[in-house]
């Protein structure tokens, strides 16, 4: 299926407090969002954190978001896992919830097999009827979608898309063939977003957009417009910003970047750990060159 959101979605981070979820400051991100035109937002994606979550706190955290959003954006949430009935189980819930869509990063540390992609999707996607999009990212998860599998992923009907964290424009361009009229592509990696966008990408699923989210939905529309020399010009003020917030292992720089600009943010748990103050330095300065206040 096609067209289930176009232009920019944040893969918000979820703001935590020493005994649970700080629903305060997670309010306060959404509007932040909302009111910077964001088209679509993600939670429970990577920057989320939902793997150091109980399924508990993440059902909590659905059921708040779609009472929040309250159909002003899409709403769609991370439902991936390394255990097929796992990851069926978030979907459900997810959709019961009142979800938009949902987000499905591959299975991860077991390493399936290119068939054992496909057979996973397909058992998600018919354990529910919402949009879902699958994610490649295997930097992280040991697993990478190859084009031609994705080509079979998106003959499922309820597949939207694909959310390409590869970093291999040459395998990104080779599945946008593959998978044209079929599903969406969208950006997963910031600093990739302008030239995904340009050869067809239908939006982008990014991390920087949690600081600056007016910047990250205006690149889309000027390239959406065809304005490609205006976007160049802003994709090259925004990549200093995107790449300091890779500086350490996501979400620590990011979430870090949200507790200068303004918000209570916190720290990421456990097994991550607060941000080094060296690159914290390179973080601020890259905060400031953008334009920012820094606050903290």
């Amino acid at each position: 299926m096609k067209g289930f959101f176009r232009g920019s979605a944040t893969a918000l981070i979820t703001p935590f407090t020493e005994t649970g979820i700080n629903y305060e400051t997670l309010a306060e991100l959404i509007e932040y969002q909302i009111e910077n035109g964001t088209d679509a937002i993600i939670f429970l994606g990577t920057t989320g954190e939902p793997s150091t979550m109980t399924f508990e706190e993440e059902h909590e955290l659905m059921e708040f978001a779609v009472k929040k959003v309250n159909g002003r954006v899409k709403t769609i949430f991370g439902c991936g896992s390394n255990n097929t009935a796992d990851a069926v189980m978030t979907a459900k819930a997810a959709e019961s919830f009142g979800a938009d869509g949902l987000l499905a990063v591959t299975p991860y540390y077991n390493k399936c097999t290119q068939n054992g992609l496909v057979a996973y999707y397909k058992a998600i996607c018919e354990a529910v009827s919402i949009p879902v999009i699958a994610y490649n990212v295997p930097g992280r998860t040991g697993v990478e979608i190859q084009p031609a599998t994705m080509a079979k992923i998106a003959e499922i009907p309820n597949i939207a898309g694909i959310k390409d964290a590869g970093g291999n424009m040459s395998k990104t361009m080779e599945t946008l063939r593959l998978i044209r009229g079929k599903c969406d592509l969208y950006s997963g990696e910031d600093a990739l977003n302008f030239p995904i966008l340009a050869v067809g990408g239908a939006g982008v699923i990014s991390v920087v957009s949690n600081i600056a989210p007016k910047a990250v939905k205006e690149l889309c529309t000027l390239i959406e417009n065809g304005n490609l020399s205006e976007a160049a010009a802003l994709n090259d003020k925004l990549l200093p910003l995107a790449n300091a917030c890779f500086v350490e292992v996501n979400p620590i720089p990011v979430k870090e970047g949200m507790n200068i600009i303004g918000f209570n943010a916190g720290t990421p748990r456990a097994p991550l750990t607060k941000m080094e103050d060296c690159n914290r330095e390179k973080l601020v300065a890259a905060i400031k060159n953008f334009g920012m206040e820094c606050k903290a």
